[in-house]
């Protein structure tokens, strides 16, 4: 029997889901449950129909099953990109349709609020490659069909004598006690508390791991609030939001789907990719979990009472997004990309390291959190066009880059109008305004680039620790508020304080540490700005 029928899953409006709460809990147990729906509750579904297929993420599994052992009814292809992929037999029992009422079912009663697609497609094994019904049968046909015109979901939203939950405004079922006050909340809320504690013990696996050798055999606490990733009392704290995103793995996945020529291959492929990538993501969280408890074990990172510093949310994947103290958000960012870049080298489509890009917003600690996620997205996307301009229009290698931006205050407007009112200078030297920052940049050195992480925090660290800068703060002030006069203002400012030049750059023209300015972009500007937030991992 050669008749399939090919399954896709996707989630959507997940953001809302797992962001729309401005408690930690909710986001980490709302993450946690994507998760599951994606992942633990498929396999869950497709094992309770009889027998059917689930490779471990092994090579000696990768090889499809289904096509060559007639017993089996439903095989899971592969999870990556966000979708998770399915295939059952063509019969009369309509196996596809059984695990689609089981699987529907589970997501209603155990993740309310969890907004899912599933398509199907049928198609003869002989006669059509697996990776073209994927592609436009699935993602592009009837997913993106879906997608454009979603059935309306009309949530009840009570009487006039109804509590309304804390969190969504929907009608609340129970109470519980949250910030230390009893508070009605709704059945999605519910589900998501229920599952922190899960959570965190999955994450503790990543995080602590008992074969790796420590200073303090202790192990921390891993928080769930904002206000123990490193608050002190009476003292003005930040948090840092970080997003991070695969650049074109998409396509790369595509690409290396369309080189395989028949079905199994395909599958072998797309497996072993996946893991691959997977492998990569869990890894490279690890190592920036190990280089924050590194901090703390060696105290040379003061935190509050026995809670990490670092709370990942989302993470298994390419699209990452974690929290943290805020002067710990660009080291650890940078440090993830770093390994990310480091650990994907090797994946069996043989195109070499994967690189992402990531946005960071250093906010005040009780910033609503969903409007602080949406900034470092947007932040992260800001790296991306960047990116993409660099390489003209990814025709040149890929690299890793990153954007932030520091909120002192609230936020007006989008990132792009904050920093043509807030970044933006005419300077006497320019005919158009110039700009003090010189965000994005890379991740890593590069040659004959300047504006790189390598060459800016050589620069912070300078301001932070050089003796003509070091315990000198009204002078980095000074410097900072004559960048905004241009290149002769800075010039002169080098020439009253008997300076050589201001601290150099890297693969820089000289005349930006003669003249803080090249061209129209400051260089110096971000570097005084982030000094209050920059907190080296390593010597």
């Amino acid at each position: 029997m050669s008749k399939y029928i090919a399954t896709v899953i996707d989630t959507t409006g997940i953001q809302k889901y797992i962001f729309g709460s401005n408690r930690l809990k909710e986001n980490v147990a709302g993450s946690y449950l994507v998760k599951l729906a994606t992942d633990d509750w498929v396999k869950e579904c497709l094992t309770d129909m009889g027998n059917v297929y689930i490779p471990d993420r092994n090579p000696s599994q990768a090889e499809p099953r289904i096509n060559e052992n007639t017993a089996i009814i439903a095989e899971l292809v592969y999870s990556g990109g966000g979708n998770t992929f399915l295939l059952f037999r063509d019969t009369a029992e309509n196996y596809a349709r059984k695990f689609t009422e089981a699987w529907s079912k589970k997501i209603l009663f155990k993740a309310p609020g969890l907004n899912v697609e599933i398509a199907h497609q049928s198609f003869d094994w002989n006669q059509r490659l697996l990776q073209d019904v994927i592609e436009n049968d699935l993602i592009k046909g009837k997913l993106d069909i879906q997608k454009r015109k979603p059935r309306p979901s009309a949530p009840l939203f009570g009487l006039g004598v109804t509590a309304s939950c804390v969190s969504t405004g929907l009608v609340a079922v129970e109470t519980r006690e949250i910030d230390g006050v009893t508070r009605p909340i709704s059945r999605e809320v519910v589900k998501k508390l229920d599952k922190v504690n899960e959570a965190n013990g999955e994450l503790r696996k990543i995080l602590f791991d008992d074969r790796k050798p420590r200073k303090r055999k202790e192990q921390y606490d891993i928080p769930l609030d904002v206000d123990d990733l490193g608050r002190s009392e009476n003292e003005s704290s930040y948090i840092s939001v970080v997003h991070i995103d695969g650049n074109q793995m998409g396509k790369r996945f595509e690409r290396y789907g369309k080189n395989q020529s028949d079905n199994p291959k395909f599958i072998i492929a797309m497996r072993k990719l996946s893991w691959g990538v997977s492998e990569a993501s869990r890894r490279a969280l690890e190592a920036v979990g190990s280089a924050v408890i590194k901090l703390v074990d060696e105290e040379k990172f003061e935190i509050k009472d026995n809670y990490l510093p670092f709370r990942p949310i989302v993470y298994g994947g390419d699209d990452v997004t974690f929290v943290c103290d805020g002067r710990l958000g660009l080291s650890l960012a940078v440090k993830f990309l770093e390994k990310f870049e480091e650990f994907t080298q090797d994946l069996p489509d043989g195109q070499g390291k994967a690189t992402a890009c990531a946005g960071i917003a250093v906010v005040k600690t009780h910033y609503p959190f969903s409007r602080a996620y949406a900034l470092s997205e947007s932040l992260c996307s800001q790296a991306k066009q960047w990116m993409k301009k660099e390489t003209d229009d990814y025709k040149k290698s890929l690299f890793s880059a990153l954007d932030w931006h520091i909120a002192a205050s609230g936020l007006l407007g989008t990132i792009g109008e904050i920093r043509d009112r807030e970044y933006s200078v005419q300077i006497p030297e320019r005919d158009k305004p110039g700009s003090l920052t010189m965000r994005p940049m890379r991740s890593h050195i590069c040659q004959n680039q300047w504006r790189t992480w390598v060459g800016f925090s050589q620069v912070v660290n300078d301001f932070l620790t050089h003796k003509d800068w070091k315990d000198r703060r009204n002078k980095v002030m000074a410097l900072r508020e004559v960048l905004r006069q241009g290149k002769t203002a800075t010039e002169k400012f080098i020439q009253a304080y008997n300076l050589e030049n201001l601290p150099p750059f890297p693969e820089a023209n000289t005349e930006l540490a003669k003249k803080g300015w090249y061209t129209d972009i400051c260089g110096y500007f971000d570097a005084i700005e982030a000094m209050d937030f920059y907190t080296p991992l390593e010597e």
